[in-house]
């Protein structure tokens, strides 16, 4: 049932994460590290 996913950071659109999640949940929206902007920000779904 689960997919694998690519996390995208809002800031700067670079593709820093993939993770798995469940199909039945709603889109994934995760506060992660980026290497690029070098600080927190949040993830989205791709």
């Amino acid at each position: 049932m689960a997919e694998i996913v690519t996390l995208v950071c809002t800031q700067c659109k670079s593709r820093n994460y993939t993770t798995m999640r469940n199909k039945k949940t709603s889109s994934l929206k995760l506060k992660k590290y980026c290497k690029f902007c070098r600080k927190h920000t949040s993830h989205k779904e791709r």
